[in-house]
């Protein structure tokens, strides 16, 4: 008997997510290629067929199961109230790999100065139910509306608002506009996500965890490197002094048994000071390698 064929469908997002979420598929092994004015990109894997769409849309098509498993952020689960299976957070973003912030802000001069002065305000968002709530849980009373983008720009407007809310990873357009942040609602990290029937499928839970632990071992590599060097033995205790690492580095015997070979696993970041300082130590050969990905 022929073995069925099985299909994990995943959802992509498009917009401003899209070009570094297909970039992190790439480093974990997956080439995801879209055509334009494609939704269905090809994946080099039989086992996944993806699809296109707004990371706001994500969530709620995981939990009809109109997708498998998709890759959205915490702030469009939260907008969307669904009930998914969050397999776990993918540390990036579109631009840097800090949170995105959802801030409560307001005109650099005016007098709302703390959450409970937002009392009987107008709050223009893009997260009306987060902002809803957020506000519900801390017992201040405001009118939200809706707002279809361009959000800073309303905080200046008095007969349009009286304080927005927005998300910003570096806060440059909130300084741009004049804008100071009252309060922080909550920080926003990408996610993937799982419909909860499909994660209760053996092997699609597996699939998607498999594919999970490729993801994050390609985030984890990124900003590190990994260092092979031959030492002199009676120098290896000074060496090993300057030596960061994950975990213990692995030690190697040579032929010549007046040398070991060492290699470990650093932040890129300092691995200019670490040669120079492995070099006066005693360290010989030095060779610094890309890692494609690490997992713990």
């Amino acid at each position: 008997m022929q073995e069925e064929h099985r299909i994990l469908r995943i959802g992509f997002p498009s917009g401003s997510l899209q070009e570094s979420t297909l970039r992190l598929f790439a480093r974990a092994g997956y080439r995801v290629q879209l055509t334009p004015r494609s939704y269905e990109p090809d994946i080099d894997d039989p086992e996944l067929e993806g699809l296109m769409f707004r990371a706001q849309e994500i969530p709620q098509y995981v939990e009809r199961g109109v997708l498998d498993v998709g890759v959205t952020g915490r702030d469009c689960i939260l907008e969307s109230g669904v009930q998914v299976v969050e397999i776990g957070e993918l540390l990036y973003s579109k631009a840097t790999s800090r949170p995105y912030r959802w801030v409560i802000a307001v005109p650099e001069e005016s007098p709302i100065r703390t959450l409970e002065d937002l009392r009987g305000k107008r709050i223009v968002s893009e997260l009306v139910k987060a902002t809803r709530r957020f506000l519900k849980e801390r017992g201040v009373e405001a009118q939200v509306e809706f707002s279809w983008g361009t959000t800073e720009v309303k905080a200046g407007i008095p007969a349009i608002a009286d304080a927005i809310v927005d998300g910003t990873e570096t806060g440059s357009s909130l300084r741009a506009n004049r804008l100071r942040i009252v309060e922080t609602m909550f920080e926003s990290t990408t996610r993937f996500i799982a419909n909860e029937n499909a994660w209760e499928d053996p092997w699609k839970r597996q699939k998607a965890s498999n594919l999970f632990t490729l993801l994050d071992g390609a985030l984890e590599a990124e900003a590190k490197v990994g260092l092979k060097m031959n030492v002199p033995r009676q120098r290896l205790d000074e060496v090993m002094k300057s030596l960061p690492a994950l975990h213990t580095p692995t030690i190697s015997s040579q032929v010549d048994e007046d040398w070991v070979a060492i290699e470990i696993i650093a932040d890129e970041r300092i691995v200019r000071d670490l040669i120079p300082e492995l070099k006066r130590s005693g360290a010989e050969g030095i060779v610094e390698y890309p890692l494609n990905k690490v997992v713990y």
